[in-house]
């Protein structure tokens, strides 16, 4: 599976980590697509310290710190050696939501998820899951749920200044928990 059909598949599988106070868990409501050669992905420019996990294989957690205050957490996509990865940009909040509101300082429920730094502060994931195996067993995974996925919808990525006009962000359509501006998620 590339990179694209991953972050299309992504949509409604769920995201669980299991921390010391309890379990914290979410829908995946919104991702976007770094794939091979893409001069917006971390993995551009080739392996490094701090990418690496990206080259390790499909399935992993990379997580990153950006813009001085957020982590991100991407789902590595290509085979071993090579770089590629999903954003999780929102997800819809299922289990453990007093922890995430207590982790984000009250926020309201429709806040709580919507925008990938505000996810990774409720869902208390950070540097420490940077590797983890999201298809073993570990404190973070991602599982399968019962609930229906509604349509899911397209656009370019949000927030780039490089191969913006890719189609490359997937959504669940009429989800209230989905970020970024209105016009991207008719």
């Amino acid at each position: 599976m590339d990179t694209v059909k991953l972050a299309s598949y992504l949509i409604g599988k769920v995201v669980v980590h299991d921390v010391a106070q309890g379990r914290l868990s979410g829908r995946i409501v919104e991702t976007e697509a770094y794939p091979i050669g893409d001069p917006a992905g971390h993995a551009f420019r080739g392996k490094t310290a701090s990418n690496s996990v990206l080259f390790l294989g499909r399935g992993y957690a990379h997580v990153y710190f950006v813009y001085g205050s957020s982590f991100m957490l991407n789902v590595t996509s290509e085979a071993h050696g090579v770089g590629g990865g999903v954003l999780v940009r929102a997800i819809e909040a299922l289990e453990g939501i007093d922890l995430m509101q207590r982790s984000r300082g009250g926020t309201r429920l429709i806040d709580l998820t919507r925008g990938p730094g505000r996810l990774t502060e409720a869902m208390q994931i950070d540097l420490a899951q940077n590797g983890m195996d999201l298809c073993a067993a570990s404190p973070l995974w991602l599982a399968a749920t019962a609930q229906e996925t509604g349509a899911i919808g397209t656009s370019v990525r949000i927030g780039l200044t490089r191969n913006v006009d890719r189609p490359w962000r997937f959504y669940e359509r009429g989800n209230p928990y989905v970020s970024g501006p209105k016009k991207l998620n008719q």
